[in-house]
């Protein structure tokens, strides 16, 4: 009798994520680099890949600080007017603002 075909073993789905985010970090800085016309791919495009990955179930540590790396790097093709305000703050200066109270009844 054949083999029924399922779902990935949790091994082969492993490599298979671990080939993506290879392949995301070969292609994903001179697809955003382009040419003279611009990006290839835009960086919406490879955030929302990257968020793919994350959404993906068991990722192991490894895995996680390499999307985790590839985000931070596409956050620097990012015009900064389409970024929220909180990244876009010099380093420090949420130390500043005055702490929120509480009142404690």
């Amino acid at each position: 009798m054949d083999p029924i075909l399922t779902a990935p073993n949790k091994a082969l789905l492993a490599t298979l994520i671990d080939q993506d985010i290879a392949h995301i970090r070969r292609v994903m800085e001179p697809s955003l680099l382009g040419d003279l016309g611009g990006a290839i791919l835009p960086a919406p495009y490879w955030r929302k890949r990257l968020h793919t990955l994350l959404d993906a179930e068991h990722l192991t540590h490894a895995q996680l600080c390499a999307v985790d790396g590839l985000l931070l790097k596409l956050d620097q093709f990012e015009p900064a007017d389409l970024l929220p305000e909180w990244k876009t703050m010099p380093p420090g200066a949420h130390d500043s603002r005055a702490a929120p109270t509480q009142r404690v009844s």
